[in-house]
């Protein structure tokens, strides 16, 4: 998990991130404008500010609407986001798997230390309202992938309530968390007609 991969990789090889960049963009010039560019492993803000000189170099910021975000899933950026979003990102997607194991120092697939890896500890919860609630304070975007959503309501709900604007769950757990996200809207969020 850790070393040369996301952000500093695509730093390093500029070329290979743009053969990439300027396949979005033929995407874009074929009309089909609802993909966007997420960062993955963005650990220090020098980072996004050579990624996103890479991204204007491609031209991609020429497309209205064309959307830049990142992954958080290194505690860096946890705990530092509002640099990054003063940077300029339109939104964040919260890696709830790796985030945890960077944080807890564990790996979930080892069984010696998987009982100490659990999305649902004070800590990491905390961590995650504090990433929902400054994206909701800067008004971008904030969604949460990982198999935290799919596996503990709890988690959804304190997220919904501190103003996640999306989840990413498992097929088999759509409707249960539908409805549940659409009760904790209903208590907790006044909708105008």
């Amino acid at each position: 998990m850790l070393g040369f991969r996301g952000a500093s990789r695509y730093i390093a090889d500029p070329h290979c991130f743009n053969m990439e960049l300027q396949a979005i963009k033929n995407i874009w010039e074929n009309g089909f404008q609802n993909l966007h560019l997420m960062i993955p492993f963005v650990r220090a803000p020098w980072e996004l500010i050579k990624i996103k000189e890479l991204v204007k170099l491609s031209g991609l910021y020429d497309y209205p609407g064309f959307k830049l975000l990142i992954m958080v899933e290194v505690p860096s950026c946890a705990l530092n986001l509002e640099e990054f979003i003063k940077i300029g990102i339109d939104g964040v997607s919260i890696g709830t798997n790796d985030l945890t194991m960077m944080i807890m120092g564990v790996d979930r697939d080892n069984q010696e230390v998987a009982n100490v890896y659990d999305e649902r500890t004070p800590l990491i919860i905390n961590i995650l309202e504090n990433i929902v609630s400054t994206c909701a304070k800067h008004g971008i975007t904030s969604s949460i992938c990982g198999q935290a959503a799919s596996d503990y309501p709890e988690i959804v709900e304190r997220l919904v309530k501190a103003g996640i604007t999306s989840v990413s769950i498992n097929p088999d757990t759509v409707d249960r968390t539908r409805d549940l996200i659409f009760q904790i809207e209903k208590k907790h969020f006044e909708f105008k007609k």
